[in-house]
C-alpha cells in the first residue's frame, strides 16, 4: 500500500523529468523517482497543496517565476567540496605561473562555494600573496547555494582533509555564538564574483575569454546532444592557450571536436584561436540517460 503523503503518478513523475530538461538540461533517470517526491514534496507542504498534479498546473499556469527557481533549485545536485578531485589544482598552478596577467577564470558549477574558494587557494598559492592577479567568475543555476557561496561560512569539519596550514591561512575561526564555524578570507571573496547562469539559456553574460574553466561533474547530468551545445559556446570563451577541467567521469572527446585531451580530465582547444567549436551529430539511439 502507498503511504506517501501526495498523490504522485508516473504522468506527474514525466512532466516533472519534461519541465527540468526544457528549464535546465537535466536528464533525470526513472531511479530518480523517489528523490524528485521527497525534493519537491517540501514545495507541496511550503505551498499547501496536496497532489503533484496540482503542484505542476500550479507551477506551469501561474507563471510565478519564484516558484519555477525553487522547482529548479530543488531538482539541482549539489555535491562539492573543498579541493575535490585535488589533482587538478596542481596543473591550474602550473597553468597559470606561465600565461600572461591579469588572469580570468570561471567556475561555472559554483554549487555552495567550495570549488571556486579552492580556485583562489590555488591561486594564491601559485603567486605568493593573498591577492594574485586573477579574477574568478562562479555561476549556477541554483540561487539558494549560491548564497551560501557568497557567504563563504562553513562547518569547520569541511576543512578536516585540508592541512592546517591552509586552514590556517585560508579561513577565520568562528568564536562565542559561532564556535564550530569558519570564514572564508575577505581576499579569497574579493577574488571572485557570483552570478546566477543557465548553462542551457540562449546567450551567457559573458564577454571575455577566460584562461582556465571549470565544469566538474556537471555534464554527468546532461545528454548528449546538450553537452555538445554547451561545450560548443565554451570554445569562444577560451583563450588560445586556455584549459578547462572535466569531472572525474565526464569525457569531451565524444562530444566535441574543438577539444583535445591535455591531461586527466583536463582539455585544451584543438586549434587554438578557433572561434567556434563543431558539436557532434548524435542520434536518438546515442543519448544516453545520464542522471
Amino acid at each position: 500500500m502507498d503511504a506517501r503523503e501526495f498523490e504522485f503518478t508516473p504522468h506527474d513523475f514525466a512532466t516533472v523529468r519534461k519541465l527540468i530538461y526544457e528549464r535546465a538540461g537535466i536528464s533525470l533517470s526513472e531511479a530518480k523517482t523517489d528523490m524528485v517526491y521527497s525534493r519537491l514534496g517540501r514545495r507541496l507542504r511550503v505551498l499547501g497543496l496536496n497532489s503533484f498534479k496540482t503542484y505542476l498546473e500550479y507551477l506551469q499556469n501561474e507563471k510565478n517565476p519564484d516558484e519555477w527557481e525553487a522547482f529548479t533549485n530543488s531538482l539541482t545536485t549539489n555535491l562539492t567540496s573543498f579541493f575535490r578531485e585535488e589533482h587538478h589544482f596542481p596543473i591550474l598552478m602550473e597553468h597559470i605561473q606561465h600565461i600572461k596577467t591579469p588572469i580570468t577564470i570561471w567556475c561555472s558549477a559554483a554549487s555552495t562555494g567550495e570549488e571556486p574558494y579552492t580556485i583562489a587557494m590555488t591561486a594564491c598559492e601559485a603567486f605568493g600573496t593573498l591577492t594574485p592577479p586573477v579574477k574568478i567568475i562562479a555561476t549556477d543555476i541554483d540561487t539558494n547555494v549560491l548564497a551560501t557561496a557568497a557567504r563563504g561560512v562553513y562547518p569547520e569539519d569541511r576543512l578536516s582533509k585540508m592541512s592546517a596550514t591552509r586552514c590556517k591561512t585560508f579561513f577565520q575561526r568562528g568564536k562565542g555564538s559561532q564556535e564550530g564555524l569558519v570564514r572564508v578570507r575577505n581576499e579569497l571573496r574579493e577574488m571572485i564574483t557570483f552570478q546566477q547562469l543557465n548553462l542551457l539559456a540562449d546567450t551567457w553574460p559573458l564577454r571575455e575569454p577566460f584562461d582556465a574553466i571549470f565544469c566538474r561533474n556537471v555534464m554527468i547530468y546532461f545528454d548528449k546532444p546538450t553537452q555538445a551545445k554547451i561545450l560548443a559556446k565554451f570554445v569562444p570563451l577560451m583563450k588560445p592557450e586556455a584549459i578547462l577541467f572535466a569531472g572525474h567521469s565526464e569525457n569531451f572527446l565524444y562530444v566535441s571536436d574543438a577539444l583535445k585531451l591535455r591531461g586527466k580530465t583536463v582539455y585544451e582547444l584543438s586549434k587554438p584561436g578557433m572561434a567556434s567549436g563543431k558539436p557532434k551529430l548524435f542520434t536518438q539511439r546515442d543519448e544516453a540517460d545520464l542522471a
